[in-house]
């Protein structure tokens, strides 16, 4: 919604200021203009980019329209779950687990926090490395390392349609310049017309500028800070999980391995100590 609201705000005081300083807002309305500058981008991005690429990109974009679903409560939850899979090798061992990772749809462990187990990615991280542990092959340093690669790869993987998103931004005024250019030579070539008509041959070459302007600065660009914002947002569900297992495989209590993994997150989203204490002894009533 915020997305939203943002076009709305540009819309409004580009189009609106025009329209109070006595411009005529059909003279914008420029279709072939918008071909132009539209068509030209839009093949630009295809040629610019792998087949994957441009899937990623068309994946990611939906998402930036829904608000974040990484919330305090979410955290809450995933820091319960991973207390009570810690509490638990602590209590029966490594190998009293095993079938909770093997199957975490049916495991009693996961299903307690349906908002953690239907995030594939994260379940699948978890588990990765919690059968590591229960395998007993890896120390903590080579299973860091291992995460470390892991998110880095992540990391890699999701800045791909930030950097597509930002290129098309980037190019968009140049068509704008293209197309304002196409207008001035039609104009050109219309000399033998009315002053009158010259003037609107001309206004309609230079919102060509205008909109590939616009559309760069007010619309496309934002959109690779917003996905970038994203990706650094989930990331840290990754970093809280990977904090968390390291400090637990360094000797550190299951209460001690959680508040490592609460220190990495971002404020805004983080549950204070007592409001974990609180969720967690909730948790265990229920």
């Amino acid at each position: 919604m915020l997305v939203i609201g943002g076009y709305f705000v540009v819309i409004i005081s580009v189009f609106g200021g025009f329209a109070l300083a006595g411009g005529h807002l059909a003279s914008l309305w420029q279709p072939v203009e918008v071909l132009m500058i539209a068509g030209g981008a839009t093949g630009a991005f295809i040629v610019g980019n792998s087949g994957k690429a441009i899937k990623a990109t068309l994946k990611a974009l939906p998402g930036v329209l829904k608000g974040s679903k990484y919330s305090k409560a979410l955290y809450m939850e995933l820091m319960t779950l991973l207390y009570d899979i810690l509490g638990k090798i602590r209590k029966e061992g490594l190998m009293s687990i095993e079938d909770d990772v093997d199957n975490p749809e049916e495991s009693p462990l996961f299903t307690k926090y349906p908002t953690i187990l239907a995030d594939h990615h994260a379940i699948e991280f978890l588990t990765d490395y919690l059968r590591l542990m229960v395998s007993g092959n890896l120390n903590t340093m080579e299973i860091e390392n291992l995460m470390d690669s892991e998110l880095e790869t992540h990391h890699q993987e999701g800045e791909v349609p930030i950097h597509t998103v930002a290129k098309l931004g980037d190019g968009l005024p140049a068509f704008g310049i293209i197309a304002a250019v196409m207008g001035v030579v039609h104009t050109m070539e219309s000399v033998h017309l009315p002053p009158a008509e010259l003037g609107i041959l001309i206004a309609a070459a230079l919102v060509g500028t205008f909109l590939g302007i616009l559309l760069a600065y007010g619309f496309v660009t934002p959109l690779a800070g917003k996905l970038e914002h994203q990706l650094h947002e989930s990331t840290k569900l990754y970093e809280c999980i990977k904090i968390t297992l390291l400090a637990n495989l360094n000797g550190y209590s299951p209460a001690l391995a959680v508040e490592f993994g609460r220190k990495v997150l971002f404020t805004t989203e983080r549950p204070s100590f007592k409001e974990l204490e609180d969720h967690v002894k909730e948790s265990k009533s229920t």
